[in-house]
């Protein structure tokens, strides 16, 4: 009808209104950033599209963060545009209404090639329950993605939230950044103007005179005029339309007109023809809305009308509807239907449950709302998930989680009851051993400190290095169960260079030449002649370079010629004044910044840095190190895989740029993790033919690294198979100073024996660890500190566990006076100078000092070791909680334990062992294990650590 199209058009014509207010900051304007966080947070909820609208130029393979809004307080990402340039990937990360972060990966984003383009992102239905994501680049629509989580409010105070953009060096984007505009509501058109993009619908974009307007005009004018354009032509079809409905109503109004006439004159004649005076009634015919009754009355207009029907409004002779929707009586916008005199609500959506709505007028709309509430999947479906899975509850859905404690498997195979220790009608183990169990199920038996054997059968073990102090008679004949060639010396490698039963840590001529090993020029080597050809200490025998000095006889190749004398140190085919890698292979030689190092050893190798100096030894270059850290990893964002979930090992099994711990699909072979029974490894078909819920291609090899899981140390990591110590970084705590010698090391079946003082060793990198191993002090002439490191994330963060045998004030006063108790101590490193005189000092000092080293626990017995004595540590770290335990023993008795220390200063880092200025100590029977499990205490100590807050 006339009426209805007037009505369509001015509800297009307010539109227009509205959207002509186009709301465009420009957010390199640290002004109009200000006012763009003032209108998110009070407009977020409310509006339908926001747009991002940049142009910028990355180099080759590079990117980083765009655009974020950050809480001031805790650092929460409510919204962050990231650009992968290595991957052609733009991440879209928010945190969703149920407070958990979500992440959108928008393909096909070509952006890293060292040419400006432009992107166009936009994210819609923002009001709505399912939100959408678009991006365009360069004019093209590259991908979308559709049925999103909403975005969760923003505060309502805006100085709780900031906007850091790629310009800010924080933010970390790898290019130049040439304009950055954030535009709340609009038009993809109207968006794309913004960028010359000539999307259909925007008219500005097919005038002749757009080159002319681009270059005289600015983004928000042009804009402007394209909408008034619209405006104006719709404006006139208006005015057409409402000058035809008055005529239509004045023709009708006449006609009425000319009725009433008609009749009152026929009325006049009868009057007169018959003499009688009827009484006329004005309800007759009855003027008033349908439905309405009518009454005669002596005032003007002569007749009265009732009140208008339920759901209307008015005066009762016109009555128009009530549109009760407008008060929201249903549980969502979209689900009220307007009806004529009242309005009805659809179903609850799907998840919920709630009685259906329907009545009549403003106030039936105003004490009567439709509840939905949420429907518990979990309880009211029996078979929601898998039986003894976990099945998680969420507002209007659910989801099924991993098996319950206990069982193994997934939700694709089923969850099935796991063996258990507990369970054993018989305990094949001996009484000083205890049982655990295996990945694959099955029971395994390990004998406790202090013992040695095969777990079936264990005897003393003194020296705690794996070996008995005598022969056991066990069945499989394990080696563990063999007599101990060293009994008081820790040697766990049970090394014999001359084969005469007593171990080399033990044995005063170790290679039985005749010549004691202290005068012994090679101790393992006869060689009765002790010639030595050069100026170093090892004799021509055993030296690896006999005509050159070279007293660390490094050989990076291994094939036994010392570096100091091989001409192709690394064994590449290369020689080493040709190589721009001489102790890295790497036959090919690439070396992307043309610094002279090969991309293979260069600490930056998309910078040039051809001096390679790394101040804080985390091996990252000082010209590209940020030390921007989101999660704490050890890892900066522009190198981490996973920049906001700790994961300092850094796995990535599917090579997709996304670490496991942030990656669904860790795979890629397009099952979730959560349903995938081989989680490593590309199986689509999930076979598992003996139904336990592991794939039968991972059946006994998670990871697939040709090591089994029995005997891997990370059977979820092909990275790591076998506990190996032999690869190591030292790191000078005191560069500057000279109160100090450099030490040696001594590596035995892949395990450190460390000689003199005041450095550490790292090792490879490890985050959720289970870590033990033997120290034994081989002297009685010295009295000062060892122990190990785990968390090294660079020389001026690190956790160190360390123990000195008696007090004692460091013999250098300077910067500060720094005394040592005779204490097993934990301490947490997070040091403002670095490698020094202070970092030296804070170290040595048993306490707290501020900027270096925070004091966790100390033992409260104040005792220090003993010589010539074994003991054992056991770490527990699960840097994802902050969880740590160190328990000590001597011998079979534990001798102190930390309890459950939380601290999370490090999010994982490499592991290492420690000595300060103490000679002759050997770290022996090194062990570590890759394992997530939060212990059980941690649950125990949160609990009463929360009953004393509440109190």
């Amino acid at each position: 009808s006339q009426t209805g199209s007037i009505r369509t058009k001015l509800v297009l014509l307010l539109f227009l209104l509205l959207s002509l207010i186009l709301l465009l900051f420009f957010l390199l304007d640290p002004d109009q950033t200000l006012a763009a966080i003032e209108k998110l947070s009070a407009r977020l909820s409310a509006l339908s599209d926001l747009y991002v609208v940049s142009t910028f130029r990355l180099p080759v393979k590079l990117g980083g963060v765009l655009l974020g809004l950050y809480s001031k307080q805790d650092n929460r990402k409510y919204l962050e545009v990231a650009v992968m340039g290595k991957i052609n990937k733009v991440l879209v990360r928010f945190v969703r209404a149920d407070g958990k972060l979500h992440t959108i990966n928008l393909q096909n984003a070509n952006l890293a090639d060292g040419r400006t383009h432009s992107i166009i992102l936009r994210l819609g239905g923002l009001h709505r329950d399912n939100m959408n994501a678009e991006l365009y680049v360069d004019c093209r629509l590259a991908d979308s993605s559709h049925g999103l989580p909403p975005l969760v409010p923003l505060p309502r105070e805006a100085e709780m939230v900031e906007i850091r953009h790629g310009q800010k060096t924080y933010a970390r984007l790898q290019g130049a950044v040439e304009s950055l505009r954030l535009a709340l509501g609009g038009s993809v058109a109207k968006a794309g103007s913004l960028t010359d993009c000539p999307f259909q619908g925007d008219s500005s974009a097919y005038s002749p005179v757009s080159g002319e307007l681009n270059s005289i005009l600015g983004d928000q004018t042009k804009a402007l005029i394209g909408q008034l354009i619209i405006f104006n032509q719709i404006l006139g079809e208006l005015r057409q339309d409402i000058r035809e409905q008055v005529r239509q109503d004045i023709r009708e109004k006449v006609r009425q007109d000319i009725r009433e006439q008609v009749r009152q004159d026929i009325r006049e004649q009868m009057r007169h023809r018959t003499g009688f005076h009827e009484p006329r009634s004005r309800c007759s015919p009855n003027p008033c809305y349908k439905g309405v009754s009518c009454m005669d009355s002596l005032q003007y207009p002569g007749y009265t009308c009732g009140p208008c029907p339920p759901g209307t409004t008015g005066n009762g002779t016109h009555c128009q509807d009530i549109d009760e929707c407008e008060l929201q009586p249903c549980f969502s916008t979209g689900a009220c239907v307007n009806t004529v005199g009242g309005f009805s609500c659809q179903p609850c959506p799907p998840g919920l449950w709630g009685a259906p709505l329907a009545g009549t007028g403003l106030d039936y709309a105003k004490t009567h709302k439709q509840d939905c509430v949420d429907i518990d999947e979990c309880v009211d479906l029996p078979d929601a998930c898998v039986s003894n899975s976990v099945c998680i509850n969420t507002v209007g859905s659910y989801k099924c989680g991993s098996c319950k404690p206990g069982f193994l498997g997934n939700q694709t195979s089923g969850c099935f009851p796991r063996k258990s220790c507990a369970a054993l009608t018989f305990n094949p183990c001996d009484t000083n051993a205890h049982c655990t169990m295996e990945r694959n199920g099955e029971v395994a038996c390990r004998c406790n400190v202090g013992w040695a054997g095969n777990g079936n059968t264990c005897g003393v073990d003194t020296d705690i290095d794996g070996y008995p102090d005598r022969s056991l008679p066990c069945m499989d004949n394990d080696k563990h169960c063999k007599q101990d060639n060293c009994v008081f010396t820790p040697n766990s490698g049970q090394e014999d260079a001359d084969n005469d039963g007593i171990g080399d840590q033990c044995d005063e001529d170790a290679d039985g030449d005749g010549i004691k090993n202290v005068e012994d020029n090679c101790r393992l080597v006869p060689n009765k002649d002790q010639q030595n050809s050069d100026s170093d200490s090892f004799g021509d025998a055993c030296d690896n370079c006999p005509t050159v000095p070279n007293s660390d006889q490094k050989d990076t190749d291994n094939n036994g010629q010392g570096d100091a004398c091989d001409q192709d140190i690394d064994g590449d085919g290369i020689p080493n004044v040709l190589d721009n890698c001489p102790k890295v292979p790497n036959p090919m030689q690439t070396d992307r910044d043309r610094d002279g190092v090969g991309d293979a050893c260069d600490s930056c190798p998309e910078l040039s840095n051809p001096m390679q100096t790394d101040i804080d030894n985390d091996l990252v270059g000082d010209v590209c190190d940020t030390n921007q850290d989101t999660d704490g990893d050890g890892h900066q964002d522009s190198r981490d895989n996973c920049p906001d979930i700790p994961n300092s090992s850094q796995l990535d099994s599917d090579n997709d740029g996304l670490g496991d711990d942030c990656d669904h699909d860790d795979d890629n072979d397009g099952i979730l993790d959560d349903y995938d029974n081989c989680r490593l490894i590309v199986n689509p078909n999930q076979k598992d033919s003996d139904v336990n819920g592991v794939g039968d291609v991972c059946e006994n090899d998670f990871d697939n690294d040709a090591v089994m899981d029995l005997i891997d140390v990370c059977p979820e990591s092909a990275e790591v198979t076998l506990t190996d110590f032999r690869a190591y970084q030292t790191v000078i705590l005191d560069p500057e100073g000279d109160a100090q010698i450099d030490p040696n090391w001594v590596v035995l079946n892949q395990v450190a024996l460390l000689i003199l003082p005041e450095k550490f060793g790292v090792y490879s990198q490890k985050s959720l660890v289970d870590l033990e191993g033997t120290f034994h002090v081989n002297t009685v002439t010295d009295d000062d500190y060892a122990g190990f490191i785990f968390g090294y994330q660079d020389s001026s963060s690190f956790y160190v566990v360390m123990w000195k045998q008696t007090e004692q004030a460091y013999w250098q006063s300077l910067p500060f006076r720094a005394t040592a108790q005779p204490a097993l101590q934990l301490k947490a490193v997070k040091s403002r100078t670095g490698p020094g005189e202070f970092l030296r000092n804070a170290l040595w000092h048993t306490g707290d000092t501020p900027g270096e080293v925070k004091l966790l626990w100390k033992d409260p017995r104040n005792i220090g070791w003993k010589d010539k004595t074994s003991y054992r540590w056991l770490l527990s770290h699960r840097p994802q909680v902050g969880y740590i335990r160190v328990k000590l023993f001597e011998g079979m008795d534990m001798v102190a334990d930390s309890g459950v220390v939380i601290d999370t200063t490090m999010r994982g880092g490499r592991l290492g062992v420690f000595c300060f200025s103490q000679e002759n100590i050997i770290w022996s029977n090194l062990r570590y294990r890759c394992n997530d499990t939060v212990p059980q205490d941690f649950q125990s100590h949160r609990k009463q650590v929360l009953m004393h807050i509440h109190v």
